[in-house]
């Protein structure tokens, strides 16, 4: 029987649950427990997947090709985890079973209500995070603010759990907010008390509590928290700002989270190793170097849009050993007043993925000031197939876009692809313009092959990879010949060849697009190829430009 962790949040949104539970995760893998993480999300929509980036920030893609929640991505790059479709439930997706269930008669009848049918399948859907592999602890993240309307039915069905499982099988972490008042000069502990009142109204007491705080909560705070919360002192745990998120795990091992978790799952003692930790912290705090990279994107105003982007800068910065310097740079800005001007202290340029024509022009002038002043550039998803843009428009002469933007184009290098093989169905796609828009695109691992001699085996030092997907417009191949000859190298394909994966330029020192996202896969202790290659590039090519602005 495994052990569960159901995780809620309670004052505001947004206080880090999702790092709560990854670095939780890393707490108990340090220890040797086999641990897997689950991301519950009371919002109707079946995923993430339609929702505006500004609506609910990056969305993140399993290998096997569900649009999840960005926490993730978190779970991911703390844990040895690989998620799947089983690790996020939306409401949506719950009452979508349940709803066809009815219809199929599953129910012989009976009245279908929130209380037995739909708590039951939250419960199921938790149970099935555990899949065929057996796990030690399954950590469960609740989604949402504890007196959310929609979030009821879900802290309903965890409250219920612990009779199903057993009592000594479940434990209960709230996540809280203890703000400091600068007019009063301290902490105030009130929205604690309130939000874990709410939470034991609805029949859930907490057995530990996580107070966010912009600093470490004192021992006589502690203890004033444990009273009115009636807890013991030892299970309130200051979670407060740390310089880097990677030093979540630390902080909670120096409050004595994960001997308390032992204790109160009645599992055995066992050694923590954190000293991977330690190495990737004194990396991100002490680095020989310093680099600068642009990200010029269209969603710059809400950073969570790029989340793993973000970090996957930072994990390239760690492989060699230096600083990354993300400048935001909206792609509209750009086309008001040129590139120059927002791009000269950038030693790389990243073009992001996205959606929609606005910004695409910007993004387009950003790449053409990367090539001809051969700053390392790097395009993912969008950015590839922008760059593809540039390159026909302005080496080939091409008056060239895509469909996606301009559907009467005069030149399509890329275009909307409505028949393509899924390696892990074995099946071909179907796609058309007039598809639904959810869950549509090509999402998820592909294969991909490398030519030997390109940047991109450089990286990789392989021949065959695995990448993620999210994307419904792909290069037309037809337009092959004609940018070869100018110097555009096609260095990643699908197995069968029908799919471009990865472009390359030659006349540059280090400009790469992909179709995928390798920011996906990117972990603190495992950086990305690309990402490593590109920050390295962006550091070998810094001096050189300076010397040119100069």
């Amino acid at each position: 029987m495994p052990k569960y962790i159901f995780i809620t949040g309670g004052v505001v949104s947004a206080l880090g649950k999702g790092i709560a539970a990854a670095a939780i995760g890393a707490l108990l893998e340090s220890k040797g427990w086999k641990v897997t993480i689950q991301k519950l999300d009371p919002y109707i929509n079946v995923d993430p997947g339609t929702l505006s980036p500004f609506e609910h920030g990056e969305v993140y893609v399993t290998d096997d090709g569900c649009e999840t929640d960005l926490d993730l991505g978190h779970y991911e790059r703390f844990t040895n985890l690989t998620t799947s479709h089983v690790n996020n439930y939306t409401s949506g997706k719950i009452y979508f079973h349940v709803i066809s269930k009815e219809r199929k008669g599953d129910y012989l009848g009976h009245t279908v209500q929130v209380v037995p049918h739909v708590t039951d399948e939250i419960k199921e859907a938790v149970k099935s995070a555990a899949g065929e592999n057996f796990y030690d602890v399954i950590i469960v993240e609740v989604g949402g603010t504890v007196g959310d309307i929609e979030g009821l039915p879900f802290l309903e069905a965890i409250r219920q759990f612990r009779y199903d499982v057993g009592r000594e099988n479940v434990l209960y972490i709230h996540l809280t907010l203890v703000p400091y008042v600068k007019s009063a000069g301290e902490l105030k502990t009130k929205p604690t008390q309130h939000s874990v009142n709410n939470l034991r109204a609805i029949g859930i007491q907490p057995d530990i509590l996580l107070c966010r705080a912009d600093r470490p909560i004192p021992y006589n705070l502690k203890k004033k928290i444990a009273l009115h919360c009636n807890l013991d002192f030892d299970a309130v745990i200051s979670a407060h700002d740390v310089e880097t998120v990677y030093e979540v795990p630390l902080n909670f091992k120096n409050e004595g989270l994960d001997l308390l978790i032992e204790k109160k799952l009645g599992l055995p003692h066992r050694l923590c190793d954190l000293t991977p930790w330690e190495d990737v912290i004194n990396k991100i705090k002490n680095p020989k170097n310093e680099v600068n990279i642009a990200v010029v994107g269209k969603y710059v105003g809400l950073r969570d849009s790029y989340k793993s982007l973000t970090e996957a800068l930072i994990h390239g910065g760690i492989a060699n050993n230096a600083k990354v310097n993300i400048l935001w740079v909206n792609s509209e800005d750009i086309e008001r007043d040129g590139a120059k001007i927002h791009l000269t202290d950038a030693h790389g340029i990243l073009i992001p993925g996205g959606f929609g024509s606005r910004g695409i022009e910007g993004k387009i002038e950003a790449i053409k000031y990367a090539r001809e002043n051969k700053i390392p550039f790097f395009g993912i998803c969008l950015g590839m197939q922008c760059a593809v843009i540039e390159l026909s428009r302005n080496l080939a002469g091409l008056n060239a876009h895509s469909t996606e933007f301009d559907p009467d184009t005069d030149h399509p290098v890329i275009y909307l692809m409505e028949r393509w093989f899924n390696p892990r169905t074995g099946q071909y796609e179907i796609r058309s313009v007039d598809s639904q828009k959810g869950g549509t695109m090509r999402l998820g691992a592909y294969p991909c092959v490398i030519k030997k001699g390109t940047k991109a085996y450089e990286a990789y030092k392989t021949k065959e990879i695995s990448e993620r997907h999210r994307h419904r417009y792909e290069f037309n191949n037809k337009y092959i010949p004609i940018l070869e000859e100018k110097g555009v190298v096609f260095s990643g394909t699908s197995p069968d060849g029908q799919l471009i994966e990865i472009i390359e330029f030659k006349d540059h020192p280090w400009f790469l697009g992909c179709q995928f996202h390798p920011e996906f896969k990117s972990k603190p202790f495992k950086p990305h190829p690309l990402f490593r290659e590109f920050i390295r590039a962006s550091l070998r090519e810094k001096p050189s430009l300076f010397v040119s602005l100069e």
